[in-house]
C-alpha cells in the first residue's frame, strides 16, 4: 500500500506543477525519483533510471521519432508554402461571415486531419478567426473553443486515417493501422462535430441576444497593430502567399491517399517473409502501419518542395525550423513513457492495475476508463496514452483476443478516450491555444471543456456500445 500511495504522491505532483508550467522533461524523471524513493524502493534508484526510464525513452524515440520529425516538417512546409493560408481563404471565401464559427471549424479539421500539427494551425487560423468574429459580432472569448473542437477533437482521435500521432502511437501494440475501425470513427466524428458547433452556435446566439460587449468586445491584441519590420513583412508575406487551390490540397491528399495505398494495396501483397533474414525478432506486420505513414508524409513533404520550388522565401530555414519543431513534443511524450516504465515496475502498480483492469469485464470499458485518467492526469493525449500502452497495453491486447474483440476497435478506443480527459486545465495545449488567441481561462475555458469533452465522451460511449454489439466496422 506504501508503494500505491508513492505512485499516487507523484502522479498528484506531475499534475500539480505541469499546471504550473514545469516542463515534462524535468517533471518525469523527477517524479518518477519521487515514486521510488517514497515506496521504499530508493536502493533500485539508479538501475531503475538507467534501465528502466532511459530504455522506455529511448525505445520510443526510436520507434516514432520519423513520425514527429516529418509531421512537424510537413507543417512548417504547410505553413510557409502559403499552401495552408489558401486552405484557410477558400473555406472563408466559401462559407463567408454568416457561417464564421463552421468556417473556422473546417478550417482547422481540413488542416489537422492533413496532417498539419495543431500548434501550427493555431498559429495559422486565429489571424482569420479573428477578423471573422469580428465582422460577425461574435465574442471574441469564443475563438480558443473553436479552433479546439476542429484542431483538437474528432481529426484527431475519430476520424480513420487522421496522421495524428495519438492515431498512430496503439499500431506496434495492437498491430493495427490508422484506418482503424472506420466506420465507428465516421459516426464518433461526426457526433463530436454536430455536437461542438451545436454548443458554439447556441453561445454564440445567447452573447448576441444579451447584447455582450457589442459583439466582438473590446480586447487588447498584444501589439498586433504594431508596425511589422521590413524582416517580418518577407517572413509574413512568404507564409500567406496564395497558390493554386488544387496545389494546396495535393499534399493533404496525399497524406491520406499514399498511407491507404500501402496499409490495404501494396504491403498486403508484399512477401515481407525477406525480413526475418536479418531481423528475426521483427514482425513486419505490427509496424507496416508505422511505415505506411512515413511513406506518406514523406511523399507529402516532397511534393510541397517540389511544387513550390523557387518561390521559397527561404527553404534552408524553413526547413531547418520544421526539423527543430519535432524535438520537444518527442521528448516530452519519450519522458512521460519512461515515467510510465518507472511506475509500472514498483511492487504497487500490480493492484493499481488489477483495480483498473477489473472496472469492467468489457476491456473496452476499462481501457477507455484508463486512458481518460491517465491523459487527464498528465494533461496530454499523448502522453496518458504512451504511459498506458507502456503499462497496460498487453493486458488489453489479451482481455480483446480472449473476448473476441477486435484489435481494430481496442485501437480506435484507446485513442479516442486520451482524446477526452486530456483538456482539463493544466493541459499544455490549452494553455498555448489561450496564449496564442491572448485569452485566459477565466474568460474562454468553460467552452473549450463543453467541445473538447462534453461531446467527445458521449461519442466514446457510443463506439464502445456499438462495438460491442456488433464488432468493429
Amino acid at each position: 500500500m506504501l508503494s500505491v500511495l508513492a505512485v499516487a504522491v507523484s502522479l498528484a505532483l506531475l499534475m500539480f506543477l505541469a499546471y504550473r508550467g514545469v516542463t515534462v522533461l524535468l517533471l518525469a524523471p523527477l517524479m518518477a525519483v519521487v515514486a521510488v524513493v517514497l515506496s521504499g524502493d530508493g536502493r533500485w534508484l539508479l538501475p531503475l533510471y538507467t534501465d528502466t526510464f532511459m530504455a522506455a525513452l529511448s525505445g520510443y524515440v526510436l520507434q516514432f521519432l520519423p513520425l514527429f520529425l516529418l509531421g512537424a516538417l510537413f507543417g512548417r512546409l504547410m505553413a510557409d508554402s502559403g499552401a495552408a493560408s489558401t486552405l484557410a481563404h477558400w473555406i472563408v471565401r466559401t462559407l463567408g461571415k454568416k457561417y464564421a464559427i463552421q468556417t473556422v471549424v473546417l478550417a482547422c479539421a481540413l488542416l489537422t486531419y492533413g496532417g498539419v500539427s495543431l500548434f501550427v494551425v493555431a498559429f495559422a487560423i486565429y489571424p482569420i478567426a479573428r477578423n471573422l468574429f469580428e465582422e460577425a459580432q461574435i465574442p471574441k472569448r469564443l475563438i480558443p473553443a473553436t479552433i479546439a473542437l476542429g484542431a483538437f477533437t474528432f481529426t484527431m482521435t475519430a476520424l480513420p486515417g487522421s496522421p495524428a500521432i495519438q492515431n498512430a502511437m496503439p499500431i506496434p501494440y495492437f498491430g493495427t493501422n490508422v484506418f482503424a475501425a472506420p466506420g465507428l470513427g465516421i459516426l464518433a466524428a461526426a457526433l463530436i462535430l454536430a455536437g461542438g458547433l451545436w454548443w458554439l452556435s447556441r453561445r454564440a446566439a445567447a452573447a448576441k441576444a444579451a447584447g455582450e460587449g457589442e459583439g466582438y468586445g473590446e480586447h487588447d491584441e498584444g501589439g498586433a497593430d504594431a508596425a511589422p519590420t521590413p524582416e517580418q513583412l518577407a517572413a509574413d508575406a512568404a507564409r500567406h502567399a496564395q497558390m493554386p487551390l488544387w496545389m494546396a490540397l495535393l499534399p493533404l491528399l496525399l497524406v491520406i491517399g499514399v498511407n491507404a495505398l500501402f496499409t490495404y494495396g501494396v504491403f498486403p501483397r508484399m512477401d515481407l517473409g525477406f525480413v526475418a533474414e536479418r531481423f528475426p525478432a521483427l514482425d513486419p506486420s505490427r509496424l507496416v502501419g508505422l511505415w505506411a505513414l512515413v511513406i506518406a508524409l514523406i511523399a507529402a513533404c516532397t511534393a510541397l518542395v517540389l511544387l513550390r520550388l523557387g518561390r521559397w522565401h527561404n527553404l534552408k530555414d524553413t526547413i531547418n525550423q520544421g526539423v527543430f519543431g519535432f524535438m520537444l513534443p518527442l521528448f516530452n511524450t519519450a519522458s512521460e513513457v519512461g515515467y510510465g516504465a518507472v511506475i509500472a515496475s514498483l511492487a504497487g502498480f500490480a493492484l493499481i492495475r488489477d483495480a483498473v483492469l477489473q472496472v469492467s469485464s468489457n476491456p473496452l470499458v476499462s481501457e477507455a476508463v484508463a486512458m481518460n485518467v491517465l491523459a487527464g492526469i498528465t494533461g496530454s493525449s499523448s502522453g496518458g496514452l504512451s504511459i498506458a500502452l507502456q503499462t497496460l497495453g498487453a493486458d488489453y491486447l489479451a482481455m480483446a483476443q480472449a473476448a473476441g474483440i477486435s484489435p481494430a476497435l481496442l485501437h480506435r478506443v484507446a485513442v479516442m478516450a486520451a482524446g477526452g480527459m486530456d483538456t482539463l486545465p493544466h493541459c499544455g495545449a490549452i494553455i498555448t491555444l489561450l496564449a496564442i488567441c491572448k485569452l485566459n481561462h477565466r474568460q474562454s475555458y468553460g467552452d473549450i471543456a463543453a467541445v473538447t469533452m462534453l461531446f467527445p465522451l458521449p461519442a466514446l460511449v457510443l463506439v464502445i456500445a456499438l462495438g460491442t454489439w456488433v464488432g468493429s466496422f
